[in-house]
């Protein structure tokens, strides 16, 4: 169903020298006089899984709608496979992205939401192949032919012909998973993807989470307060406070041996109320 990318021999010099999937160069971001991104600068590898922990107003939500094109930067570029997502080239400047651009960018990118954002009239298969078939375009048996394998890949192969109101929380979660992976994105963002599940739905969604992380190489960008579910499946996270890192490191080190004084605060308190 899936390519999963293995490791190659490559050189130091030639990992170094490829473009990340995501890239934020000095990004400000403000609301009024609230600056929820300082001159951010972070990279994503391709194929890295990377979550985004710390309090909230952090800035983590911020940056994937910004990545969504869902807000703009005030300053600043974001780049998505060395291509400018914020702003395209005219002549040899970088000048504000025009709707055109955005357009194209956004197909290289796919969110699921912590409140699932399904459409409603539509029934399950109807939700996986109305964006493959008319953003992408293609032909309405191949969009069912690819839905099919992502409703066996989440479990819910039974339920094509089900609309959103006839499905529990986690079962409209899972379907959120599938239709974001329909576009075949590079990128897959997810937001908070279980807080608005009751407990003993999380652990379903988690589990598919984690099937797409092992079966796949799409470059994943997590935010979350699930601690075990970011320690196993990232490969880095980044401790976020007032629009900056405070921390990165693998989940290993962040979660056993934080440096940071704000860091180990920040998962004493997360991890006392789990």
């Amino acid at each position: 169903m899936f390519e999963k990318r293995e490791p190659t021999a490559e050189t130091d010099e030639e990992v170094s020298a490829a473009e990340p999937m995501i890239r934020f160069e000095k990004v400000v971001k403000q609301f009024g006089s609230n600056v929820v991104l300082d001159h951010l600068d972070f990279d994503v590898a391709a194929g890295d899984r990377v979550t985004l922990i710390g309090p909230s107003g952090s800035g983590k939500t911020t940056i994937l709608r910004l990545l969504m094109t869902l807000e703009k930067v005030n300053d600043g570029v974001v780049w998505v496979g060395g291509e400018p997502l914020s702003h395209e080239h005219k002549g040899r400047k970088l000048v504000p992205a025009s709707e055109k651009h955005l357009r194209r960018m956004r197909k290289r990118i796919g969110m699921v939401f912590q409140h699932f954002n399904l459409f409603p009239n539509m029934n399950v298969m109807e939700n996986l192949t109305e964006a493959p078939v008319h953003v992408l375009g293609r032909s309405k048996s191949e969009a069912q032919e690819r839905a099919r394998e992502l409703l066996s890949m989440v479990g819910l192969s039974d339920k094509e012909k089900a609309h959103p109101t006839q499905l529990s929380g986690g079962q409209q979660q899972r379907v959120a998973i599938a239709r974001a992976l329909a576009m075949d994105p590079d990128i897959l963002l997810l937001d908070e993807v279980t807080s608005a599940l009751d407990p003993e739905l999380v652990a379903d969604v988690l589990d598919v989470l984690r099937r797409v992380a092992d079966t796949t190489d799409i470059t994943m960008l997590i935010v979350t307060h699930e601690m075990n579910f970011a320690r196993d499946v990232s490969n880095r996270v980044l401790m976020f406070d007032r629009g900056r890192i405070v921390e990165e490191g693998s989940p290993e080190r962040i979660f056993t041996d934080p440096r940071e004084e704000r860091t180990r605060k920040f998962l004493d308190a997360v991890l006392a109320g789990e």
